[in-house]
């Protein structure tokens, strides 16, 4: 066999092969030629005055998710320039600065200064937010002609529905001279960092937070050309987090209140308001709404506050009422002291007692609303039509005194001694057992809502001696009796009376919704909260993932009574809506498809001067498996039932139609979706 061809053909290959690898080189010499030779120079220059900038680069915040997955706040990235204000600078510096810096920033150089003057209380002040290109490539190339001038990668807060639930989220903002050691200090926090002021902001900061990190950045001056390289090390964003908050529920929630208002003939009274709703199964918080309403958005978009604004704030808008803000009561404390006098055997169920529409305790005379009669009168009747005289009653019994009628003043047990040591002990006794009856209930102490700055409540005693109202230490005054069987005081036993109706008492909208809770709930006392979920930075609460955490519900303890005592004061709050004509919420709740226990609370107050009453009212529905309970409060509106119930009347309805309760009509179901009108929307109109 002739190998001859096979050989010639390898050859051929071979000779192929290594004509390519020549020409190759060949190419890669004559152009690496052409690049030293020719361009050389070029790239030279390039590399020489290319300048690598290190910014450092700002965590992205994690986002905020109402119970729907709907977004209530995020994160936009954003390049700034911004002034280092660590140490004083020179005026002289500052003019400079503003006068080479404003044609680039397209600002007049007064404004500039001012901006950089204004506040000082910033470690850095903004001058520029989402800078282009061209501004950064001038603060590099010129940074020797700024001195504490410099380039940050930040975020930018949003809140996009506005002043939807603008006190729960709170806002977020700079940190200042007077932060500075917690967050710079001890948490190695950016100067540049926002953090969280107010709100779920602030009370979820370590959550939402992330941790900061470095970005390259090439600057060449000669074509303005600016590059990320990379990070190192990478910033790395906080975890998102989801409330309870139902936000379609908040929105329809502030424009109810907001629109009732309104509608009042002295609405120029009423300065503000607070209403909670809570799941009873859980505790948590689907709408909390404080009027006015606050837009978080006016502290993050970088503008200045302008003058309408400031005025606006004044008002008290960055208050969260419904935490922050106490009030007398009212009737809507009876429930628990009917349970405190059945427990404490001052009453039973089967007690009755006539209401002439006054009572007299010693001289002091003490009147039925509205110089109302009822007649006789047991529990269940005694909280429908909120006898106030029943009441009186009830607190007098608590503090063993006996005796007062329409006639008569009454007096204490003659083993007391004299009136002083009466004071000191059975009244003071007596007291006690009241207030402690609405501590245990949530009346009183925080409530430990997941939000910062929450109050608590006070009690009053009327003192004798001075002839005022003063601050009555429930703590102090058990601790005494424990240990000495007296509590030393100038009181007067018409403080039990008062004390029995809410008129001695201040309690805050949360405190309120979380009795009405454990009402519902025959005693059992849950915690409320507004966090339901914890998610890792890359996931949310529409993508399937899993969460990092989820919030357990909290049994905070039991209001003990026996199950006929609850289903006694159940039957009573229902008749408050349905026990015929004197009952005080009588025809609010007829033409709806779902039953409702309520209390209804018109506390006497004094607004600038005047004299008016505190709207408040208390409830829980459907009635015999409640699935809501929630408080309304507000100061100026008038009798319970009149404004504080229409908005709770309306705030369930809007629950139930979202929820598709079966009982309500099909025509008005809703989605769960934040109204598309709820940008334009009054509750979201403000200056």
């Amino acid at each position: 066999m002739n190998n001859k061809p096979k050989k010639l053909k390898k050859m051929l290959r071979i000779n192929v092969v290594y004509s390519i690898i020549f020409l190759s080189f060949t190419g890669l010499v004559l152009r690496a030629a052409y690049v030293e030779i020719a361009k050389g120079p070029t790239f030279r220059n390039a590399e020489v005055n290319t300048q690598f900038v290190k910014v450092a680069e700002t965590p992205q915040r994690g986002w905020i998710y109402d119970a729907n997955g709907q977004v209530l706040a995020w994160d936009t990235p954003s390049d700034n320039i911004v002034l280092d204000n660590f140490t004083v600078i020179p005026s002289k510096t500052l003019h400079n600065i503003a006068n080479q810096l404003a044609p680039v920033l397209n600002e007049t150089p007064q404004k500039l200064y001012h901006t950089m003057t204004t506040d000082k209380t910033d470690l850095q002040i903004p001058l520029a937010t989402n800078a282009t290109k061209s501004q950064i490539a001038y603060v590099v190339e010129h940074n020797s002609d700024l001195p504490n001038v410099e380039i940050t990668q930040t975020y930018q807060r949003q809140y996009p529905e506005g002043d939807l639930a603008g006190q729960v989220l709170g806002y977020v903002g700079s940190i200042t001279a007077q932060n500075k050691s917690t967050y710079v200090d001890k948490d190695h926090y950016l100067v540049s960092q926002k953090v969280g002021i107010t709100g779920i902001e602030q009370e979820y900061e370590s959550t939402l937070q992330g941790k900061a990190g470095d970005e390259m950045l090439t600057v060449d001056p000669s074509t303005g050309t600016v590059q990320t390289v990379g990070s190192a090390p990478p910033a790395l964003a906080g975890d998102n987090i989801q409330l309870t908050l139902d936000g379609h529920l908040q929105a329809q929630a502030q424009n109810i209140v907001l629109n009732l208002i309104k509608q009042q003939n002295n609405q120029g009274l009423i300065t503000n308001a607070s209403a909670v709703m809570l799941n009873v199964k859980t505790g948590g918080v689907l709408s909390m709404v404080s009027y006015p309403y606050l837009n978080p958005n006016w502290f993050t978009d970088g503008k200045p506050i302008t003058t309408a604004q400031a005025n606006y704030l004044n008002s008290g808008a960055e208050v969260n009422n419904a935490i922050q803000d106490r009030q007398n009561p009212g009737s809507t404390v009876k429930p628990a002291n009917l349970l405190t006098a059945f427990k404490q055997g001052a009453m039973s169920p089967a007690t009755t007692l006539y209401d002439a529409g006054r009572l007299f305790i010693g001289t002091t005379q003490l009147n039925e609303d509205m110089n109302m009669v009822f007649g006789e009168l047991d529990p269940i009747r005694a909280i429908a039509v909120s006898s106030d005289v029943f009441f009186y009653q009830v607190g007098l019994r608590l503090g063993k005194w006996f005796g007062s009628s329409a006639s008569s003043g009454g007096t204490y047990p003659p083993s007391d001694g004299s009136y002083q040591h009466y004071l000191n002990t059975d009244f003071a006794k007596g007291l006690n057992e009241l207030y402690q009856g609405e501590w245990d209930f949530g009346l009183g102490p925080k409530t430990g809502i997941d939000l910062p700055n929450e109050i608590g409540g006070q009690f009053y005693i009327y003192n004798t001696q001075t002839q005022s109202a003063q601050q009555y230490n429930l703590q102090a005054s058990e601790a005494s009796i424990k240990k000495t069987g007296e509590y030393p005081n100038n009181g007067t036993p018409a403080s039990l009376a008062e004390g029995g109706i809410g008129q001695e008492q201040e309690f805050t909208t949360m405190q309120l919704a979380t009795y009405a809770m454990t009402l519902a709930n025959n005693g059992k006392k849950l915690q409320p909260h507004l966090l339901d979920k914890v998610y890792n930075s890359s996931d949310t609460p529409t993508n399937g993932a899993k969460p990092v955490s989820t919030y357990k519900t909290k049994v905070t303890g039991q209001v003990s009574g026996s199950a006929q005592d609850y289903a006694l004061i159940r039957q009573a709050m229902y008749e408050v809506t349905t026990g015929g004509g004197d009952a005080t919420a009588n025809g609010l709740f007829t033409n709806s498809p779902y039953q409702v226990a309520a209390k209804t609370g018109t506390a006497q107050i004094t607004i600038h001067g005047q004299k008016t009453d505190n709207s408040v009212f208390i409830c829980y529905a459907p009635l015999n498996n409640p699935q809501v309970a929630m408080a309304v409060m507000i100061p100026g509106g008038g009798y319970g039932a009149s404004l504080a119930g229409v908005i709770a009347k309306q705030m369930l309805d809007a629950y139930f139609d979202e929820h598709h309760a079966s009982f309500m009509p099909k025509s008005d179901w809703t989605s769960t979706q934040i109204p598309s009108s709820w940008t334009s929307s009054p509750a979201n109109q403000l200056p």
